[in-house]
């Protein structure tokens, strides 16, 4: 072994593993299955730290599964389509998808979609995850769009999906309708504008504060809260929109907020949801003001073809004019914006296709219970989504680079023509097609795409072979887990959901982890303005892959984990630990030893007794945590490995390694053999590259499919205990070494250890060998009982500084006298003076009074040995 451990040993073992295919899920296997439904990411080019933390979780699954007996399925897929492909292209090229023709723009987002696939197909490789490359799926490719468009097939034939026209969230610059579950909220900071909205026939005026001026030409109503005093004798009459003049009813409804501005509010279509509420509640006109560019309409009169943030300045400015705007005061207020390029959106109307999700919402519910949710909370973030929803899910996208939707419009008889399965895949906006309904072929294409979710939300059938082989399908489906992050609970894991039951009437997976979001070492999310981020690339080139590995696996699942470089440091200090712990070992089990070690045999030394039992106490343990997705067992790992393995037991067997003692050697070396084998085999999920570097070295059997097994019969609590006495006791005679500035391997003469505990006196008379061979100690004796101990002064310290001013002439006889000053001399100085002929000796004349302790009439030290009920006396 080189003396070091170098990080580009991970290159060398990645090649191994990719060479040898050994990730690779064996269909005729007879082990149970374990089918991992991986998060397929946006191929942007680059793998965040975020990912980095969500692979290292699946991967520690999927190779701790693998170890215990299953055959893993562990894929890896690709979301291509949607809109951030699109946008990257745009900004590469500098131009828009209306730009150039439709089969171009395509065709550029498949280059760059190809281009970052292979850049973080790449990256994942670096961080050692044991993907089987053979079942990459890619969105774009016509096998996964044929499956895409088979769902979508069935679900309208099944009455789930229909087309029709409705408010929708829209985003102007990304000219898309966009799902509720995509759409973000920021705070920001705005003007609550109050207006004088005066009465069709009195003089009398309402004042209503509002956020959105420019929506004043689609106000179709005006709300009061049906409990406010102050405006009960005004329900029912009509008021009239300043500047543009309609006459608006006023209408009473309860969930109109009294205390926000001045309790009366404008009905516009659309300001938000609640907008859409109120109009379907009182059927009220649709007035369209907003466009799909986010400009004003005609019905707002020369305000026309303004983007909203410009009218809204001018709106305000002809309010001011006019003398209707009384006041403005400033707030904050939560926007919703577009998920991908953070644009405000609007609501508006238009024509879309829908999954009719409020018709499944039931048996969602019912699913979700089937569903073992880790942590358990995060059902309740599902639940509460599905109660707040209102609207169905919009998967109409007015984009180009995702599955087509396989639909054409009779421009004869009006009929909705759907694509058959045996056509797909297909592009109605390259395909002719036949009305099924009258025959024509006068056909208008559908030109809208598939929102991207509903490609994703297939992932689990899609890994099963659903389409391409029933009999794998029924076989492997639902998939055994399901691991993502929290924030796409709403869209991802409820899509899927959905899907799942519409296609199969049956769970998509067994188990769902959820993980949490990184932070930097602000301790704010990682944002490139907030300059926190960190690179994974950069993290793996420093300490390499396994430190990042084992910097991620020391967090608990669900919450969100703070990336700090001093954790990664910790765990490349820990493997450089074990490193050399095992070059040490190393250079004692010779190769030709190690079919000998592997053979189980009985252990007879009480110290080589106390790390098997405590070593199978932590197999227990990682085991169990492992299974309950514990990842943070990785600091059981390092509390064994570091102290008790490294800093004690190799300490402690030492001597018998370099001693002549052959029997006694030979049980070194196989405790010491067994515990590498299984150490390393605990730390293979965490750190598979510098377990398998070191298995190879070790000769271990089959590392990344056997996890260690508690062995009952070297459980041995009597041994751990006095264990645990012998090593405190070794620790506390290398401290006293230490501290007197001793070598740690300098011999000490004699020590007597006194203990009045039996239990101690037995586990230290059972490992006086291995006390004396550690601490280089000649003669060690263990006595029952007490020490016979004398505290004696050795030498008294006259202070001359004081002496010499005081007695001037006589200073030395005074100086002799302290010199010489017994004990009872010495008690009557410290504590009343003592009267000479030269004048009084008092305690201030003594600078320093050294004692010792004496057994027996021998000088010696003592030592209290931490933990346990003993003192060591040192001669």
């Amino acid at each position: 072994m080189n003396k070091d451990y170098n990080i580009k040993i991970e290159k060398e073992v990645q090649k191994k593993w990719e060479k040898e295919k050994i990730y690779e899920f064996k269909e005729d296997s007879e082990k149970p299955p374990y089918i991992i439904d991986t998060p397929p990411p946006y191929p942007t080019g680059r793998l965040h730290l975020g990912h980095a933390l969500n692979w290292t979780y699946m991967d520690i699954i999927a190779r701790y599964k693998r170890m215990k007996g299953f055959n893993v399925l562990f894929p890896q897929g690709w979301d291509c389509h949607g809109l951030p492909t699109e946008v990257k292209v745009e900004e590469i090229y500098k131009i828009t998808k209306s730009d150039v023709d439709r089969k171009k723009f395509r065709e550029l987002c498949i280059k760059l979609t190809e281009e970052n696939i292979k850049k973080m197909r790449d990256q994942i490789k670096s961080l050692g995850i044991s993907i089987d490359w053979s079942r990459e799926y890619i969105t774009m490719k016509p096998d996964y769009i044929k499956k895409s468009q088979t769902a979508f097939v069935r679900m309208y034939k099944d009455g789930l999906i229909y087309r029709g026209k409705f408010p929708v969230n829209w985003c102007p610059r990304c000219q898309t309708a966009i799902a509720f579950a995509e759409v973000e909220y920021i705070e920001r900071e705005t003007y609550l504008n109050y207006i004088k909205f005066p009465s069709a026939d009195s003089d009398e005026y309402l004042l209503i504060a509002t956020t959105r001026p420019e929506l004043m030409a689609a106000c179709v109503a005006i709300l009061v809260n049906p409990e406010d005093e102050r405006y009960k004798n005004i329900v029912g009459k009509e008021f009239i929109v300043p500047l543009f003049g309609q006459k608006v009813k006023v209408l009473a409804d309860e969930l109109v907020e009294k205390d926000f501005g001045t309790g009366a509010v404008m009905v516009c279509t659309f300001g938000d949801k609640t907008d859409v509420l109120w109009v379907n509640k009182y059927n009220l006109p649709i007035i369209k003001a907003i466009n799909e560019r986010g400009e004003l309409t005609e019905v707002a009169g020369k305000y026309k073809g303004l983007k909203t943030e410009e009218a809204r300045k001018k709106i305000i400015e002809d309010l001011k004019k006019e003398g209707y705007l009384v006041k403005q005061e400033r707030i904050k207020q939560n926007v919703g914006v577009c998920w991908r390029c953070k644009t405000p959106i609007e609501i508006v109307v238009t024509e879309q296709w829908f999954v009719n999700v409020k018709k499944l919402i039931p048996r969602v519910k019912e699913i979700a219970d089937e569903i073992r949710w880790v942590p358990e909370h995060m059902k309740i973030r599902l639940l509460n989504w599905i109660e707040n929803m209102d609207w169905d899910w919009v998967i109409s996208r007015q984009r180009i680079f995702a599955t087509p939707i396989p639909v054409w419009y009779c421009q004869d008889c009006g009929n909705i023509v759907v694509a058959k399965e045996e056509d797909l895949p297909i592009d109605p906006t390259e395909t002719s097609y036949t009305c099924d309904k009258c025959g024509s072929t006068n056909l208008k294409p559908e030109t809208d795409v598939l929102d991207t979710w509903m490609d994703s939300s297939i992932t689990p059938m899609v890994i099963t072979k659903w389409l391409d082989d029933e009999e794998f399908f029924k076989k492997h489906y639902p998939v055994q887990l399901r691991p993502q992050g929290h924030d796409i609970i709403r869209t991802w894991a409820f899509y899927t959901i959905v899907k799942s039951i519409a296609l199969t009437n049956k769970k998509p997976w067994e188990e769902i982890v959820i993980n949490g979001m990184v932070f930097g070492e602000d301790g704010y999310k990682m944002s490139k303005s907030r300059g926190n981020v960190v690179e994974p690339d950069e993290i793996i080139n420093k300490y390499g892959a396994d430190a990042l590995r084992l910097w991620a696996s020391n967090s608990v699942v669900g919450d969100d984990v703070q990336f700090l470089w001093k954790e990664v440091d910790y765990g490349y200090r820990f493997l450089r630990k074990l490193w050399n712990a095992c070059r040490f070992a190393k250079l004692h089990i010779k190769d030709e030893d190690i079919e000998r070690l592997k053979k189980k045999r009985e252990v007879n030394n009480l110290v080589d007794r106390w790390i098997l039992s405590k070593l199978q106490r932590l197999i227990d343990r990682v085991d169990k945590d492992l299974n309950k997705y514990r990842f943070n067992t990785i600091v059981e790992i390092y509390k064994f490995v570091w102290h008790e393995f490294c800093d004690n037991y190799i300490e402690m067997v030492k001597y018998r390694l370099y001693g002549e003692d052959e029997k006694a050697k030979e049980e070194a070396k196989y405790t010491l053999y067994y515990s590498i084998d299984k150490i390393i085999r605990l730390l293979a999920p965490f750190a598979p590259h510098f377990s398998d570097y070191l298995a190879d070295i070790y000769k271990i059997d089959n590392l990344h499919f056997i996890f260690p097994k508690v062995d009952k019969n070297l459980i041995d609590e009597t041994a751990e205990r006095y264990g645990e006495i012998v090593k405190n006791t070794i620790i506390s005679i290398r401290k006293y070494k230490a501290n007197k500035g001793l070598a740690l391997n300098a011999p000490i003469k004699k020590v007597e250890i006194y203990t009045e505990d039996e239990e101690t006196y037995k586990a230290l008379n059972q490992a006086i060998e291995d006390i004396k061979g550690t601490l280089k100690i000649e003669e060690l004796s263990v006595v029952k009982g007490k020490p016979s101990l004398e505290s004696k002064i050795i030498e008294i310290i006259p202070d001359k500084s004081k002496i010499g001013p005081e007695f001037k002439k006589n200073t030395k006889a005074v100086i002799e006298i302290i010199k010489n000053a017994d004990e009872e001399t010495l008690n009557k100085i410290i504590n009343e003076g003592l009267k000479t002929e030269f004048g009084v000796i008092r305690k201030e004349h003594i600078k320093d009074i050294k004692r010792a302790l004496f057994s027996k009439g021998e000088e010696v030290e003592s030592v209290d040995i931490e933990g346990v009920l003993a003192i060591a006396i040192i001669y």
